[in-house]
Order: C-alpha cells, then structure tokens, then sequence
C-alpha cells in the first residue's frame, strides 16, 4: 500500500477491510474468531478489539506463510482455554476481503456439512484468472482435486478460470493433522495453506468447492487502485441495496454512502452526494446535491442542499443550505432553517428560528420562532475560552449584530442592526449597541480632489434636487428587519 497505516486498517464505505471481514462472519455468529497479526500488531490489535471486542488476537511474530499462520491461530486458541461446544467446522478468511458476505460464507459452510467433507474452498470464475491459483476438478465428482499457484500452472492448467479465494471451511481436527504435515520445502520458503488441500486429496479426503455467485466477493486489496476497485463495488452493491428498499438514488455513479449509514423509503439522495458514519435520513427527506454527511439525522422532509456537516442533528422540515457548514454538536429544530452561508458549531436552533444567511452561531442556544438577521455573529471566543449565548422566543436579532457572548438575549427583545451587543437584553427590550452617525460635509471633494468621486459628488451638488426631504432618525427607532 506504501502507507503509513497497516493494509487492514484502510478504509472502505466507512469501514477498514478487517472491518468488513469481520462484520461477514459475525453474521454466522460463530463460537470464536481469532485475528492473526504481524506488520503494525498493535494497530490492528487495538482496531480489533474495538470493533470485535470478543476476538482472540494472536501474533505470528515470523511471517513464514499461510498455513503456519493458520497454525499460530490454533496454537493461539488453545492457550486461551477456548473449548469448542462441537466439532463443527474452522472458517479461514484473509482479512483484506471486504466485499465477503455472510451469506456467501453460510453458503460455504452449508455445502461442507451437506458434502461431508473434510475441506472447503470458496472459489470464483474469472474472465481473467491471471495471478491466481487455479483449482482443478474431478470432473466426474465435482470434488476439488488441487490448487495450483499461477507460476506453477501448466499450460492447460493456465486455461483454467476457476480460481481458489484464500476462503476455507476445515474439519478442526483434520486441519490440525495437515498442518503438523506441511514444510517450507517450496520457492517461497513458506508453509502453504493450499498444501493442506492437496494433503488431504492425496489422502482420498473428500474436498468440496463452492464458486461464489459474484464473483466481485472474492476480490482482495493489495495496492490503491484494488482499493478504489472495492469502493466502487461497494458503492454499487449498498445504492442497489437502498433503491431496492424504496429510496430515490438521483445518480448513483457520483453517490457514495457508507455501510452503517440508515435511509428509510421516500428519502431521496441528490447526485454529487456522500453520506458517511451513522447518518440517518428519514422519509420524505431530500439530501443534495452536492452535500456531505458525517454521522448526522435528518429528519423527516427535511431538506438539505449543498451542505457539509459532521456530528449534528436535522429536525423534522428543516431546511438547511445551500452553502451552509454545519459542525459537531449542533441540533436543527423542527421547522427551523440554516440558509446560505450560514457556519453553526454546538448550536440549539430552537423550532420554526431561522438564520437565513451569511452569520456565524456558535455555542449558542436559540429558542423557538426567532430570526437572526444576516451578517450576525455569535462572539464566542475570548481568547481563552469559549462562551455561551442564549437567545429567547421570538427574538428579532437586526443584520449585522456581534452578540459577545457570554450574553442572554430574552424571549421577544430585538437587536437593532449593526449592534454589538455585550450586556443581557431583558424580555420585550430593544438593545441598541452602535454609535450615532455623524456626517463631514465635503470631506471627499477636500481629501480626494479629481477623483470620480468628488466629480459627481460636486455634480450632484450643483444639480436641482430630486430627492424627498430626508428626516434624520435617532437611535431609539425600531431596527430595520434583515433581508429575507
């Protein structure tokens, strides 16, 4: 991968690869999993235990191949005092396969027991089998006769496109019998987990193949383009998921939508769209285009347009965007709406408040029915430390207000335009936080003499007025409502 992070703990549809091999088995609730290690152990050690807390972690501390990993694991779950309830079969897995699913394996696991067999391969068909190994066929059985590595293949043995998934169902204790078999005598110089196949054929041991219905599951990540090819397999089979379930995917080639995330029928997801973590959208909804989800709730017809937000609530006919940034800890009320431009952080937007456009609210809490004018801004930052503001019901706060907080606006005050405001504003008050304007009559044609300006200032001057008598205002008047 030339990375940094272990090749097991990439990423796909918001999940790693061990992650997504982990949550197929689970499916089969088995008695126990355990996850061999090497490269980076305490990465993926850790990665495991918090996602699969009741995994047995083992270390193969010398890379020497497949099958000895397989024996570590054994070894592994015998010192942990693991005893099985039955004889039922060991599932082996190669951690980066996340397009495996549970039920493929139970498919697998079901022809092992109906076949009897001792061991059992999960194959595919390929148009291109180059650099797998090929599995070869009693042709008369359907048995599984061997697996044979690609640079070992004969020339007819090339033309085969049945390949082997590094996927097995063993009996326990003919497994163990094979393993104590096998040697590093070979190229490599590794214990090979195919030799326990060939092993047991040799043997006269029955060895079932099952050939995976799609044959996409079986497909592995070593590099950054298989793991781009897995994401848009992904991609594919959770959109097709979802549309079958009832929601509207507008463009599903530029939609992306993780493994955890939740829709319900009638939700409808816009193209240029990406909904990650545990987002959850509700009926009616319309998120998109061009939005970005990351654990959010959207709430029944809400909608959201053109949006980035993170950790945060959408209440029910919400509206929300576009160009709007919503971070962690915010919650929408019913009704309630965060338009253009607009950047919220640990904000309470109360039921049926707006901010319509161009303001920052960040800790803050807003109640119910309030407006807050454009190009106002929640002062939360002293410097140090983070303050909180409260604004009541029904507050009208007038276009470009500084609410410094901390600072308490009651329910039904008004803010006039262009305030900063610094002290509480008590229930029903009207807060006035500006200077008086004051005019210099003829400082442009003084200070920028031959200018466009003065030119037209001193045209205006000299021409017969057109305008109403205008009546100088005091402070004290209403504010002008903001835009809407």
């Amino acid at each position: 991968m030339r990375s940094a992070t272990p090749k097991v703990l990439h990423e796909v549809a918001g999940r790693t690869l061990v992650g997504h091999v982990l949550a197929a088995v689970a499916e089969l609730d088995p008695e126990q999993i355990v996850v061999v290690v090497g490269h980076e152990r305490e990465l993926v050690a850790a990665h495991v235990a918090s996602i699969a807390p009741g995994a047995i972690t083992v270390v193969q501390d010398q890379q020497h191949g497949t099958g000895h990993a397989v024996r570590v694991a054994l070894e592994g779950l015998d010192a942990s005092g693991f005893t099985p309830s039955s004889d039922g079969p060991v599932l082996v897995l190669a951690a980066d396969t996340p397009l495996l699913t549970g039920a493929t394996l139970q498919r697998l696991l079901d022809l092992h027991v109906a076949e009897g067999a001792t061991s059992s391969v999960l194959t595919a068909v390929l148009d291109d089998p180059a650099g797998y190994g090929r599995v070869l066929r009693n042709p008369a059985t359907g048995h599984v006769t061997g697996i044979v590595e690609h640079k070992d293949a004969k020339p007819h043995e090339h033309a085969v496109s049945e390949v082997n998934s590094g996927v097995y169902a063993f009996d326990a204790t003919a497994l163990r019998s094979s393993l104590a078999k096998l040697t590093r005598d070979n190229s490599q110089g590794e214990e090979y987990l195919t030799d326990v196949v060939g092993l047991q054929v040799f043997a006269g041991l029955a060895v079932a193949g099952l050939a995976a219905s799609n044959a996409n599951e079986i497909l592995g990540v070593n590099d950054r383009s298989q793991l781009a090819q897995a994401r848009r397999h992904l991609r594919e089979r959770v959109n097709e998921y979802w549309m079958k379930s009832g929601v509207t995917i507008i463009d599903p080639a530029t939609t992306w939508i993780d493994v955890e995330v939740t829709l319900e029928p009638d939700a409808v997801i816009e193209r240029n769209t990406a909904l990650c973590g545990r987002t959850t959208v509700a009926s009616g909804a319309v998120v998109g285009p061009d939005t970005t989800l990351t654990n959010v709730t959207v709430g029944a017809g809400a909608r959201v347009l053109r949006t980035h937000a993170s950790d945060a609530e959408i209440g029910e006919r919400a509206e929300v965007g576009p160009f709007t940034y919503i971070r962690p800890g915010t919650r929408i009320g019913v009704g309630a709406k965060l338009g253009a431009y607009v950047e919220a952080k640990a904000a309470v937007v109360g039921d049926g408040s707006k901010v319509p456009h161009l303001s920052y609210v960040g800790d803050v809490e807003i109640g119910v029915g309030t407006n807050i004018g454009a190009g106002t801004i929640t002062v939360n930052y002293d410097g140090v430390a983070k303050h909180r503001t409260v604004i009541g019901d029904h507050v009208r706060v007038g276009s470009d207000s500084m609410l410094v907080a901390p600072v308490t606006i009651g329910d039904g005050a008004y803010t006039a335009a262009g305030s900063v405001i610094t002290d509480d504003v008590p229930p029903g008050a009207m807060a006035v936080g500006r200077a008086r304007q004051r005019n210099v009559e003829g400082w442009v044609e003084r200070k920028r003499p031959g200018t466009a300006s003065a030119q037209a200032a001193k045209a205006a001057q000299s021409a017969p007025s057109t305008h109403p008598e205008v009546t100088t205002a005091s402070a004290d008047n209403a504010p002008h409502e903001e835009h809407q």
